[in-house]
């Protein structure tokens, strides 16, 4: 099993979970999130005084899935969220070493 964390801009997340929902992704989780990479923050201009905005809005999304769809996952965030701009965000996938569903039980993939 993999966990997928993907980082992208907050517009993109509806196009992403439908995207991932029409490959067959049965849950997400996502989180507000600030932060910055490369672009280092950007400066803004509010009533004639420019600001320095260090950490920027992001979605965070954690996506729990199997090894043989992390791939198909990956890509379709990929595609979906990526707009060609600085700042598009990141993906990060992990080794998940167990998963149990509270309510059954059930662990491993069966409780994905």
């Amino acid at each position: 099993m993999k966990l997928v964390i993907a980082v992208i801009k907050p517009f993109r997340l509806e196009p992403v979970r439908e995207a991932l929902a029409a490959i067959g992704v049965a849950g997400m989780t996502a989180s507000e999130a600030r932060g910055f990479g490369r672009q280092k923050g950007q400066t803004e201009i509010y009533r004639g005084a420019e600001y320095a905005v260090n950490m920027l809005p992001k979605v965070k999304l954690e996506i729990a899935t199997t090894d043989a769809m992390a791939e198909q996952v990956v890509e379709t965030i990929r595609q979906t969220a990526g707009t060609g701009a600085i700042g598009d965000g990141k993906i990060f996938v992990i080794d998940l070493v167990d998963a149990v569903r509270i309510r059954t039980g059930e662990s491993g993939e069966a409780a994905l």
